[in-house]
């Protein structure tokens, strides 16, 4: 894959745009170059990459890089859990366990896995560079974009202008292309992230399980799990800020992270003790919207649907965006000639309703997890004692997608 910086105004008419390369953006490209296209890459950081720690994969997420073309990469440095696991973080008390063995994967035909975030990127990046079909332009951020009857042409702030015959628009939870053409309001949750990864060696013996672990408790919850063979612990700790908070990232303060988490059992608190440094994320989604995709613009993952980490299914749901722009581009097509329009207002139709209950769902989870008081009691007894196969079935609507039912909330 090249790393370009010239203008490219005069675009082939096989080129498509993508506002962005993180996930979402290279997972775009990929379902792009594989309908035959040429892929443009804006991205406003100054290099490719990605910033985060671990992040949980569904089967719905495997799935989704099988039909991308890079399974095997994503597959050889994910970690596969034994389970699932929730554990009051007040009592220490077992909540619920899913067993994520044989049975499991055959009823959803593939893994859960945990793997760190740059690995993902690293998968659908190196994909990208094998297809040959794919330009990167770092350092280049979106300021508007412009649309014909032919194609879509995008201006950066430093005057470049960029030629295709469509726009993606994955540039992230503060995209610059929804802004344009949509411009509402996120929704600032009031709910701060801490992510960390802490070295095997310095991870506590007792809460080495291959396990994706979570610590839920008042205002507040605890998530653990190996990454990396096991070289490597991912911890995440959530909490509701005292503070009035703006959607951002920035470094952590160990003093801030360890005021809160008052009332939890020691073997959970632990956790906060643990990371030498810590990345922080003030969290906020957006109201779902039915309409993310105007003429031959459309968004994709963060900038289509943002959502809170409950369900952790963002990543996800971006990879699965871009699957299903694909079959709507397959599905569109008519020889050499592809109706944008119409196949970007089906990938649309396809995708609406699901991550609108992602988002949705997401609050509703964040509200179980922190329950406190009588809610808590009850929210240990919906799960205390479920069989596995109970489990699986609430879990079917999530991880039961796969590339050949994508389209079919669109054909209903």
């Amino acid at each position: 894959m090249a790393e370009t910086r010239s203008s490219g105004a005069d675009a082939r008419q096989d080129t498509v745009l993508v506002a962005g390369g993180g996930i979402g953006g290279l997972a775009a490209a990929l379902a792009l170059t594989r309908r035959g296209f040429r892929v443009t890459v804006l991205e406003q950081a100054a290099e490719i990459g990605e910033i985060g720690a671990g992040i949980q994969l569904g089967p719905n997420a495997f799935a989704a890089f099988d039909a991308l073309g890079v399974g095997p990469q994503a597959r050889a440095r994910a970690v596969y859990t034994d389970c699932m696991v929730m554990h009051d973080a007040v009592d220490e008390t077992l909540v619920g366990r899913i067993p994520t063995d044989e049975a499991f994967r055959a009823r959803f035909g593939n893994p859960y896995a945990v793997i760190h975030r740059a690995d993902v990127h690293l998968s659908l990046l190196e994909g990208a560079q094998a297809s040959g079909r794919v330009d990167v332009h770092t350092s280049t951020r979106v300021e508007r974009v412009e649309q014909d009857e032919t194609g879509v042409s995008v201006i950066a702030q430093d005057g470049r202008c960029w030629r295709g015959v469509a726009l993606i628009g994955a540039d992230g939870v503060k995209s610059v292309v929804r802004q344009q053409f949509v411009g509402d309001a996120a929704r600032v949750t009031g709910h701060v992230v801490y992510r960390a990864v802490v070295d095997r060696a310095d991870f506590p013996e007792a809460l080495r399980w291959n396990a994706a672990s979570i610590w839920v408790g008042p205002n507040c919850h605890l998530v653990h799990y190996p990454l990396r063979g096991g070289e490597q612990y991912n911890v995440v700790v959530t909490f509701h800020s005292r503070e009035t908070e703006q959607w951002g990232v920035r470094e952590g303060s160990k003093e801030e992270v360890q005021s809160y988490f008052q009332g939890i059992s020691p073997k959970a608190r632990q956790l906060i003790d643990l990371p030498k440094s810590w990345k922080r994320w003030a969290t906020a989604d957006r109201e779902p919207i039915a309409q993310w995709s105007f003429g031959r613009v459309t968004l994709l993952g963060d900038a289509a649907h943002p959502t809170t980490q409950y369900l952790a299914q963002g990543a996800c749901m971006a990879m699965e965006d871009a699957v299903t722009l694909g079959e709507a581009l397959r599905e569109c097509a008519d020889g050499s000639s592809t109706d944008w329009p119409r196949a970007l207002d089906l990938y649309q139709r396809a995708r609406v309703a699901r991550t609108a209950r992602i988002v949705l769902s997401s609050r509703e989870m964040g509200r179980l997890y922190h329950a406190r008081g009588v809610e808590r009691l009850v929210r240990n007894d919906l799960w205390r004692g479920r069989s596995p196969e109970r489990f699986q079935d609430a879990l079917e609507w999530l991880y039961g997608w796969n590339v050949g039912n994508c389209l079919d909330a669109a054909r209903r």
